[in-house]
């Protein structure tokens, strides 16, 4: 069937839709680009032609500035995609019916039965637009332009974009995705096609041998996989002088076939999207055919050649089938009809037979065509599917590789905020503890007894965590001091401490003095927080002037009493820090919990009973807390 929609009018491009009801065309119109949805009953159905209550047009949208080179239904016909020279893709969707609307400028005459409406428009590109293709499972849209670049989108979020192709140096004319996503190929004006990886992104080759001898130009350069993915098709190619349509091997880039016979160049090449298998004839073996693919291939000679790939020569051969060049071609979902429109503003239907083409394979044999080319395909593909794939293809296992690491990354980043705020009432005078304890590494104190030997001095290194951990590295201090000050020979020491919020141990010094008295201040109160002195309290081997033991109580570290205070601490220690655990929270302390000073004085023993810090520089901030520890004798 032959008709013309817009006579005098270019159609620079027409489209199916997936369930084969509506198709679409895009072109110039008045004073604008225009995208047109047809109704396809009329054009299958001689009846439905004549009738008038059948309407023709569905719809017709005239929102592009200028002319509209392309348009493309989405493999889920939800969607449809019009890219012109206006330099923007608009994304049209179908809005909920609201009745008939009359079309703008028509006076009253035309009526739009469908109402569609533009939910995205796609601003990127510098120059016109010349071809887009959705990805299979709609993943992806891609587009191409006269600016030399080609836009990956992410159709899931428009108007995101997933990566700009550089590498032409001429004119982007055409566009096509391998049947399961994994490759996309370019053809330019540069006499180049290129595939890309959408792995990466990155270039796979550039073929450009075919198309030295190319002269002149073309309008577009519509080339095209094949279903089974093992062939593409470019237009515009040239083989001793004469136009071809060049035949591109997966394997290896291959370029030693093509389709000849046409006069002129190669505008156009569409592969049916059924794979194909003989036909049976009744009474024959059942003997397995090779499958094949068929081709169609539209010149600015005005003809039309259709190829199987089985054959060596075309199925069918139409001469003159328009007045001017032929611009773009759609296969119907069936694989058994195609539409074929012209710059000359008409658009022709071909009807084929199975007996013409043969058995289209079913959708679980094209499946198993596929992996046993590719593996999985990378669009089909989520991150559960990933888990549990079998991965068949060298280049999946690196993708795999790639979202595993992704996901290892963010699980390590969130750990990292984590702990990082957590932290943060972990900072002393602007340093960080992990700071503090790096540092309190680098520093080994040595000392010497009287005797002479030398003596390393333990570290207690604070974990880095806030609330309870300084009050249990409190008492440690407390327990670690006093065995030191017990074991040590009974030497004169004392324990020079430094900020508590390091943790550290107080430094232990020795003296020839065999017996160690430690004075006790009586202005020390035995609960409630130390007041800072004016001056820093030294702790020395031998009593102060005029100090008496009647004014200052003194205890003997030869006591058995004092190194039973000890063992008791260490034994009672980590019940006691359960009991606090499960009664406090690091916010809201108990009022029994008495808070000390950072920056700590010698250590005084003023009871068999009782242990605590002595009095504080003044300036220090308080920063942890420590108990007092009652023991029944």
């Amino acid at each position: 069937m032959y008709f013309s929609l817009f006579p005098g009018k270019p159609i620079f491009s027409v489209d199916i839709h997936p369930d084969g009801t509506k198709f679409a065309t895009g072109g110039q119109g008045q004073d604008s680009g225009k995208v047109v949805i047809w109704n396809m009953s009329p054009v299958l159905q001689e009846d439905d032609e004549k009738d008038e209550n059948i309407p023709k047009m569905l719809c017709q949208m005239d929102n592009h500035l200028a002319c509209v080179n392309c348009v493309r239904w989405s493999n889920s016909g939800m969607y449809l995609a019009s890219g012109g020279d206006d330099k923007l893709i608009m994304v049209w969707k179908r809005a909920t019916y609201i009745g008939p609307s009359t079309v703008f400028g028509s006076s009253g005459k035309l009526a739009n039965v469908e109402q569609w409406r533009c939910v995205s428009i796609l601003r990127s590109h510098s120059g016109d637009v010349m071809d887009v293709a959705w990805s299979p499972h709609d993943a992806w849209l891609a587009s191409c332009s006269v600016d030399n670049t080609v836009v990956i989108w992410n159709a899931v979020k428009f108007p995101e974009i997933l990566a700009t192709l550089r590498g032409h140096s001429g004119l982007v004319k055409g566009l096509t995705w391998d049947p399961v996503g994994k490759y996309i190929a370019s053809q330019a004006d540069d006499r180049s096609l290129k595939v890309w990886r959408t792995l990466d992104w990155q270039l796979e080759t550039s073929i450009t041998k075919p198309f030295d001898e190319c002269g002149g130009t073309t309008h577009v350069l519509r080339l095209s996989w094949s279903p089974d993915g093992h062939y593409l098709v470019s237009a515009h190619a040239m083989n001793n002088s004469g136009p071809t349509a060049q035949i591109i091997e997966r394997e290896g880039w291959k370029t030693n076939m093509d389709f000849v016979g046409h006069r002129k160049a190669v505008t156009v090449v569409k592969f049916n999207p059924k794979i194909f298998k003989k036909k049976q004839k009744n009474g024959s073996s059942t003997k397995p055919s090779c499958p094949y693919c068929c081709c169609a291939v539209g010149s600015k000679d005005r003809s039309l050649s259709v190829w199987l790939t089985c054959l060596k020569r075309p199925l069918v051969v139409i001469h003159e089938l328009f007045d001017k060049s032929i611009m773009d071609i759609s296969w119907t979902l069936n694989g058994l009809g195609i539409l074929v429109c012209s710059m000359d503003g008409s658009v022709a239907f071909l009807d084929f037979s199975q007996d013409e083409l043969g058995d289209p394979l079913s959708e679980e044999e094209k499946s198993r065509i596929h992996q046993s080319t590719y593996g999985k395909s990378l669009a089909i593909m989520t991150e559960a599917q990933l888990s549990t794939a079998v991965i068949e293809n060298p280049e999946m296992l690196k993708y795999q590789r790639r979202q595993q690491q992704q996901q290892l990354d963010q699980k390590n980043a969130t750990t990292r905020e984590t702990s990082s705020t957590s932290s943060v009432t972990g900072v002393v005078n602007g340093e960080s503890l992990e700071d503090i304890r790096k540092n309190l590494l680098k520093k080994q104190v040595e000392t010497r007894t009287a005797d002479g030997r030398r003596r390393i001095t333990p570290l207690c290194i604070a974990q880095l965590d806030t609330g309870y951990s300084f009050i249990h590295q409190a008492f440690c201090d407390l327990v670690l001091g006093g065995l030191l000050l017990f074991c040590q020979d009974f030497s004169t020491a004392f324990f020079n401490s430094i900020p508590l919020s390091s943790s550290l141990a107080g430094t232990m010094l020795s003296s020839p003095s065999g017996q160690q008295l430690l004075p006790l201040d009586s202005s020390t109160p035995s609960f409630g927080a130390s007041k800072p002195c004016t001056e820093p309290v030294a702790a020395t081997g031998a009593r102060p002037t005029g100090e008496s033991v009647s004014k200052d109580r003194l205890v003997d570290t030869n006591d058995q009493s004092y190194l039973q205070l000890l063992c008791h601490l260490c034994l009672n220690l980590p019940s006691l820090f359960r009991s606090m655990n499960a009664t406090s929270t690091p916010a809201a302390l108990s009022p029994s919990v008495l808070t000390t000073p950072s920056k700590i004085e010698p250590m005084k023993a003023f009871d068999s009973r009782f242990t605590e810090r002595s009095k504080a520089t003044p300036g220090a901030p308080s920063l942890s807390s420590v108990i007092p520890t009652a023991v029944e004798r």
